[in-house]
């Protein structure tokens, strides 16, 4: 069942992707806005800036021209930063067609307006085939075909399993679910408490400190779920769960390194420029915690990171904020 797949973007989840679903079989064409990055992979046949050492099968073509790259697509895979997932799909519109499938793969709430990726799709194309496409998944692991397992979702099953079908491989597995709230915000929920378990670590703390920010990040995680529409067992599984062990332990993580430079003293701008790319949970902090306002949720670790983020509250003092809040039952909601 060779498809054509349209990438968007070629940093390294994106690029990740197009390895494993060439090495499948499929026709991919990946395009990427930067003019030189799309020289450097055409000339040395792997992307040698974002995922180095991961070389390109024949199937995988690449260029700069987005019209190029989408025509007769089968399937048209977002992977840009969810703060650039508008722009970059306004510019697509032109040249998507009804019967192509929308996968996002962006883990992220698009600030200002507060929208998770399916309803900034929605505001464009509101007839859209969409899935997304997340979880416990590091480019450098997927993309050298080590096995990982992570979730599809839509609205309608039958087209997560069109998605499940066309993605799955030896190596990557993939379940399907219909609970795209639940989904999207467990993928972009986790990257805070990420940011916070690396701050930890920057600061010095153990595995004790770790274990409790992630446990009881989840249950902010699901608050804020449920109270937004979505299933609280999803929280549970690989986009909740899973997605939240790999961020918050793995070096691979963009979000934990950046939080270990923030904890270890430097600026949260200092720290985002040294790990070199996007970090989405520095701007999924803020607007978590404007949601979290807006649907009068309390989430007590997410507030406090954002204070740390946006230079209100000193990390050490948060640490004492949070270790001495009123006494509570674990199960209290809120």
């Amino acid at each position: 069942m060779s498809k054509k797949i349209a990438v968007m973007a070629a940093g390294s989840w994106g690029t990740a992707l197009a390895v494993s679903l060439s090495h499948a079989g499929h026709r991919v064409c990946m395009w990427d806005r930067k003019a030189e990055l799309i020289k450097e992979m055409q000339e040395h046949r792997q992307n040698t800036r974002y995922l180095p050492d991961v070389p390109f099968e024949d199937t995988l073509q690449v260029t700069e021209v987005m019209e190029e790259a989408i025509r007769d697509a089968d399937v048209v895979l977002f992977s840009v930063p969810a703060q650039h997932f508008r722009s970059v799909l306004s510019r697509a519109l032109p040249y998507l067609t009804p019967d192509m499938v929308l996968v996002n793969v962006a883990k992220g709430i698009e600030q200002k307006t507060l929208l998770r990726m399916s309803q900034v799709a929605e505001e464009y194309v509101p007839q859209a085939k969409y899935v997304v496409l997340s979880g416990p998944s590091h480019a450098e692991e997927v993309g050298r075909l080590m096995p990982t397992t992570v979730v599809c979702a839509s609205r309608d099953l039958a087209l997560a399993e069109y998605v499940q079908d066309v993605f799955m491989t030896e190596a990557l597995r993939i379940y399907t679910n219909t609970d795209v709230i639940g989904v999207e915000l467990g993928g972009a929920l986790k990257n805070i408490i990420a940011l916070g378990a690396g701050i930890s670590d920057g600061m010095g703390f153990g595995d004790n400190a770790k274990a409790a920010l992630m446990t009881r990040g989840m249950t902010e995680m699901s608050r804020l779920g449920v109270a937004l529409g979505a299933k609280e067992e999803t929280f549970a599984g690989l986009t909740g769960m899973g997605d939240l062990i790999v961020t918050c332990t793995s070096m691979h993580s963009r979000n934990r390194r950046c939080g270990i430079l923030i904890g270890q003293g430097a600026a949260p701008e200092e720290a985002t420029q040294k790990v070199g790319m996007v970090v989405e949970g520095m701007y999924t902090a803020e607007a978590a915690y404007q949601l979290a306002q807006k649907a009068e949720v309390e989430m007590p670790i997410t507030e406090a990171i954002y204070g740390i983020i946006n230079g209100t509250v000193d990390a050490r003092q948060a640490v004492k904020a949070l270790m001495t809040r009123q006494r509570k039952h674990e199960k209290e909601s809120r």
